[in-house]
């Protein structure tokens, strides 16, 4: 045999392993994964490594009064198109039950192009316009015609940013500066300042690249939670006064304070932990 061939049959044994798979080249070795991975991320997040992962679509399945509650704590985020992310810790709540609750939009179960995203997977955002210039921003939950109403946030990043959209949107005063305070405390002022509008309505928050939820950080006791009756819904008859609003007790941000509440709070009447949901009645 030829030294040629010969020199040829040895390179080929040398790229060939006896079992058939190619032999990768030493560039190919570093192609691989890492030896040690961290928790996989959502290809929709977009904020730097240090920031905890968004909560998908299993935080979102659960009763609206659940719901409510568990969104106290966690961050609303809001990447604008130039990218500037603006971020609010959300503290304050209201839960709507669907078919049953008199002040819901889906009572009586009935089904309208304009709520038709309290009917879809829980997650969903229900974006609607109240007297006709203003916005609030509802998440659907588990149960037909569900939802939870997000009341107000703390604001955390992008405090400008939120200040300009405020100015350029609200009616009157236009004139003063608003407070850290008064950016997002109500529905609609919350909109404002996150630039949420009726084209977020159907979207999913466990999966938009503009509007996502991340895990609050760990706090070293959980706050207590008032709850009362929800606000400016006077001609819902009984369901009027149900407990349903949640807000963080003794938060600054939080856009209507019930006094009352509060003191059934600290009696330890009706208030429960965060995590302890049995002691709320609603019927």
């Amino acid at each position: 045999m030829g030294q040629k061939k010969q020199r040829l049959l040895k390179a080929r044994r040398h790229q060939s392993p006896s079992d058939g798979t190619q032999k990768p080249s030493p560039k190919e070795l570093h192609l691989g994964p890492p030896a040690t991975l961290g928790p996989t991320r959502s290809i929709y997040f977009s904020s730097p490594e240090g920031h905890p992962a968004r909560l998908g679509s299993a935080f979102f399945d659960q009763p609206a009064v659940s719901l409510a509650r568990a969104f106290l704590g966690q961050i609303l985020v809001r990447r604008l198109d130039d990218g500037t992310e603006l971020r609010g810790r959300i503290v304050e709540t209201e839960a709507y039950l669907g078919p049953e609750d008199e002040a819901a939009h889906s009572r009586g179960g009935r089904q309208t192009p304009r709520n038709r995203s309290m009917f879809m997977k829980p997650g969903t955002l229900y974006v609607y316009l109240i007297y006709g210039m203003y916005f609030c921003m509802n998440v659907s939950s588990r149960g037909d015609g569900a939802c939870v109403l997000l009341r107000a946030l703390e604001p955390l990043g992008g405090l400008e940013a939120m200040r300009q959209l405020r100015h350029a949107l609200r009616k009157g005063t236009a004139g003063r500066a608003l407070k850290d305070r008064e950016l997002c405390n109500g529905p609609s002022k919350l909109c404002q300042a996150l630039a949420i509008d009726r084209s977020f309505d159907q979207r999913d928050l466990a999966r938009d690249e503009s509007v996502w939820l991340e895990q609050g950080p760990p706090t070293p006791s959980e706050p207590a939670v008032v709850v009362a009756a929800r606000v400016g819904i006077g001609q819902a008859g009984e369901w009027a006064q149900k407990p349903l609003r949640f807000y963080v007790r003794g938060s600054p941000w939080v856009s209507v304070v019930d006094r009352a509440a509060e003191r059934d709070t600290q009696a330890g009447a009706t208030a429960c932990s965060h995590k302890d949901f049995n002691c709320l009645q609603t019927k």
